[in-house]
């Protein structure tokens, strides 16, 4: 068996709307935690499981696993399931967000998320 792990029923890219994407408040809540910044740059660096990101970043595998689904589900995070070479099916987290650009103005914030394909 091959020592790298193998795709399957990989999900598309998500592509996100307008009523997709997440708040300038939701992005600079998420990103104000050193936490969730610590995680994300551990997917940004590269793919990686749940246990691999709590290891990279330092946190414990609850916090790593609550702070993916945070950025999961603002879009800045896709997931796909693997196989392993012990035959188990294990979640790999991918960061999709390459930047995020804010602008301040007339006394408010705007964020801008920037995606990969």
């Amino acid at each position: 068996m091959s020592a790298h792990p193998h795709s399957i029923e990989a999900q598309p890219p998500q592509t996100a709307t307008e009523d997709d994407d997440p708040s300038t408040a939701e992005l600079l809540d998420l990103f104000g935690n050193e936490y969730t910044r610590e995680v994300f740059a551990a997917v940004a660096e590269r793919p990686r499981g749940g246990r691999a990101v709590a290891e990279a970043a330092d946190v414990s595998r609850p916090t790593a696993y609550r702070r993916l689904n945070e950025l999961r589900d603002a879009g800045l995070v896709k997931t796909e399931m693997v196989v392993s070479e012990d035959g188990h099916q294990r979640e790999r987290f991918e960061a999709v967000a390459v930047g995020v650009s804010i602008s301040i103005g007339d006394g408010s914030f705007e964020a801008t998320v920037t995606c990969s394909d």
